[in-house]
């Protein structure tokens, strides 16, 4: 008889493995941001939901969640709190949905999720804070290698007779993660679960010093790892190690809990031991899963709180060493590709929510013939494809940012001085971001192009990298063509709320951009929309908005200029000034479609247009359309009665159309710009624009002062309608701001998808409105966000 010969070690506990993200359970949602990230292979750290709905009282639970999640970004990578919400497990939260576990837990209506509760409280609709085990078991399906979870249950003290085990162990070997902790909890009998570990083929590592290991508010429990690493490469290298060896298991990193809390260890500890004695007296250590709550509650309640502080410490610091692992296995991978290699692939630093933290950062390598030390000077492109169409054409700065804020604790900055903070790379650029803003809204990795100047260095290289990764075209992008060039940076001061306080830019490569390759990228992608920012020079803008209007490209698809900096904001008028008709129509066409200038910019843009040398004002076509307007007593009279009206959130009246003179300027500029989106900060956003009536829906349309809508119709035979209208601004938690630089940018390129959704979208009341109401949503998303431009943008497709 034959003999099997099939090699018995095939036969493995149950694995869980990664799944694409488009063939996970339908009730799994991944967050956008965190489903960016594992598609970018971004860092992620899951974290589990335990600490906020049963291991810590209100409010310290909702504050240590979200100091965790702030840890987590601060060291690169991107945060998933994982949890149960109305049966749907959410792999990610927002700052809302964490507010509604607390408050629910509050009610006693969280159930505490381990391996046994999954499918009944997913099935039943229930909400639940996860455990070990079930967090593991999310992260390892959605792909996240490095969970975060301080507290891993063991064997209970007398498991050996009661049999009362924690799932979370079992479930380290079907899960191939690492586990960041803060060791075992001393209510456990922690030498029997270390025996337990090694009989499941779990490797224990103490990520210290020494080899001790920690009884989560002790740095020593009295019981030693078998082995111990101190760096994230090393604990990453171990991780990629076991992935390449196609291991079922993960591995613990017990983390000690940090020095400034080991002098407390020997109060806590005897609290622990009155606490579990007392739990033996009263009958709770025979209630299972309700143990581990009560003796936390009553051990902090013996310690005067003094344990709640160790334990938000050593909570905090597994995050940061989680995100630090996190960072470092990316890397790995990353150097993997670069060695594996293939003709034509992009190979640059894997960078962790698209912030490109400078003391991780290096200059990616450019695979070429010669050999990988000797990457060429220029940066990638691909071969160019005439008239490859693309709807939207961003043409202008995409640069480097460097960004130092001082941590909040810090005092104002002082002038000779540093200051104790952050410093973070990330990628920018007026065009950069626009582009960007509307490419997520478009969901088309070929509606828009970006066409901008890059020099021959390592910043070029990145940028042309990370546009690969997003999924964003790179064939705008064009090599300066000065060998001296250098790519466009950046570099921003804040202060400690996010706001800017200073900083340089270097966009010289920007403004020397030849007129003849902006043209050559205009005949090559043929758009129906075109955005500038005013970085570029004046040749080159009035080069580019010739081409348009010669080919009677659409004024209304159009947007030909985008101050963004007062110094800047007049770019765009020796263009104007080159294309104003001297026609004898009663109303020529605005050169320019579409500007969105803040007060100041439209302050500038207002006297520049009326003082030498440009004296716009006095051109006969300003004459006759200003004449055509045939503004009337009663239009002053209802822009009177708008500027008595509240501004809601703002404490304050609509009186500065008025008194700042904002409608006046605006009028008029609107010989030259057709359409003028103010930005006014916490006050809105000012739409005010001139409307033809052959064609615009706003010929039916009358002041409404409710609606803070000022509509004036012009002369009989001239067709022309003036529209003011004002947006409030959302009521956004201070709190929640995060980044102030590319708010502008992102309401710019949200504008910009929706003309190239609806070219008339200006021409309709209602669509008017659902694009300014979009355009503000996004905004606020990139105030609340660390990136140039929220990725959550996606989400809104």
């Amino acid at each position: 008889m034959a003999l099997r010969t099939r090699p018995l070690l095939r036969r493995r506990p149950p694995l869980i493995r990664r799944r694409s993200l488009s063939t996970l359970p339908p009730f799994v949602d991944v967050h956008p941001e965190v489903q960016h990230a594992l598609h970018t292979n971004t860092p992620v750290v899951a974290l589990e939901s335990t600490i906020i709905t049963h291991g810590m009282p209100p409010p310290t639970n909702l504050a240590t969640a979200l100091s965790v999640e702030s840890i987590v970004r601060a060291h690169g990578a991107v945060p998933a709190t994982i949890a149960v919400v109305q049966g749907r497990v959410k792999v990610g939260m927002d700052k809302p949905l964490i507010e509604r576990l607390v408050e629910t837990s509050k009610q006693g209506g969280v159930v505490k999720v381990s391996r046994r509760d999954v499918g009944p409280v997913i099935a039943l609709g229930k909400d639940g804070g996860t455990t070990c085990s079930a967090t593991l078991i999310f992260a390892a399906l959605a792909g996240i290698k490095t969970p975060i979870l301080p507290s891993l249950g063991g064997v209970h003290r007398g498991g050996e007779n009661s049999l009362d085990i924690s799932a979370d162990l079992h479930e380290l070997t079907r899960c191939p993660v690492g586990l960041v902790s803060a060791g075992v909890k001393s209510i456990l009998d922690i030498g029997r679960t270390l025996e337990y570990l090694e009989t499941l083929g779990v490797p224990v590592l103490t990520y210290g010093e020494t080899d001790d290991f920690p009884a989560f508010y002790s740095p020593a429990s009295g019981f030693k790892s078998p082995y111990a690493v101190n760096d994230p490469t090393c604990a990453a290298r171990i991780l990629h190690t076991q992935s390449l060896l196609d291991m079922p298991t993960g591995a613990l990193f017990a983390a000690p809990i940090p020095a400034a809390h080991h002098a407390a260890a020997a109060q806590i500890q005897a609290a622990v031991e009155q606490a579990v004695r007392e739990s033996e007296e009263n009958g709770v250590s025979r209630r299972g899963k309700e143990v581990t709550p009560w003796l936390l509650k009553r051990v902090g309640e013996l310690t005067g709180g003094g344990s709640l502080k160790s334990n938000v410490a050593l909570i905090e610091n597994t995050a940061k060493i989680g995100a630090q692992i996190a960072v470092a296995y990316a890397n790995l991978l990353k150097d993997q590709k670069e060695k594996i290699g293939s003709t034509g692939a992009i190979h640059v630093p894997q960078i962790s929510n698209e912030i490109y933290r400078v003391s991780q950062a290096s200059q990616p390598s450019i695979p070429s013939s010669s050999p990988p030390s000797r990457p060429p000077a220029t940066p990638p492109s691909p071969p160019s494809q005439p008239r490859a169409h693309a709807p939207l054409v961003v043409l202008g700065a995409s640069a480097v940012d460097i960004t130092a804020r001082p941590h909040p604790t810090t005092a104002d900055l002082q002038a000779h001085s540093t200051a104790p903070g952050s410093v973070a790379l990330s990628l920018g650029g007026v065009a950069r971001n626009v582009a960007e803003a509307a490419f997520r809204l478009l969901a088309s990795s070929s509606a828009v192009a970006l066409v901008s100047p890059l020099g021959r260095d390592a910043f070029g290289r990145l940028l042309v990298g990370e546009q690969r990764r997003a999924g964003m075209r790179v064939d705008g992008l064009v090599e300066a063509h000065a060998a001296e060039r250098r790519t466009a940076v950046c570099n921003m001061v804040l202060d400690q709320r996010g706001g800017l306080v200073g900083g340089v830019a270097d966009m010289d490569v920007v403004s020397a951009m030849k007129a003849q390759d902006a043209v050559a990228a205009l005949e090559r992608f043929r758009p129906r929309v075109v955005g500038l920012d005013a970085n570029l020079n004046a040749e080159t803008i009035t080069a580019v908005v010739r081409w348009c209007r010669e080919r009677r490209v659409k004024i209304s698809d159009i947007s030909r200029s985008e101050p963004t900096s007062i110094t800047k904001s007049t770019s765009i008028l020796p263009a104007i000034a080159s294309s104003l008709s001297s026609s004898p129509s009663t109303s020529p066409e605005s050169p320019v479609t579409f500007a969105s200038p803040n007060i100041l910019e439209l302050k500038h843009l207002y006297h520049a247009a009326r003082s030498e040398p440009f004296e716009l004002t006095a051109h006969p076509a300003w004459w006759q359309t200003i004449d055509a307007f045939s503004l009337s007593s009663e239009f002053r009279t209802d822009l009177e009665h708008l500027s008595r009206r509240d501004i809601p959130h703002a404490q304050q009246t609509l009186g500065f159309l008025v008194d700042e003179g904002v409608a006046q300027m605006a009028v008029n500029l609107l010989p030259f710009f057709q359409h003028l989106v103010v930005k006014c900060g916490e006050r809105g956003v000012v739409v005010v624009m001139r409307a033809n009536a052959a064609t615009s829906k706003w010929v039916a349309e009358r002041s409404n002062i409710h609606a803070r809508c000022v509509v004036a119709h012009g002369k009989t035979g001239a067709g022309e309608i003036v529209v003011l209208k004002h947006f409030p601004a959302a009521a956004v938690d201070p709190a929640t701001i995060v980044n102030v630089t590319g708010a502008g940018d992102t309401l710019v390129g949200s504008i910009l998808s929706s003309l190239v959704r609806n070219p008339s979208a200006f021409e309709h009341p209602e669509t008017m409105d659902q694009a300014i109401a979009l355009a503000q949503r996004c905004a606020v998303m990139t105030l609340q966000s660390p990136h140039a431009v929220s990725p959550l943008l996606s989400e809104l497709t």
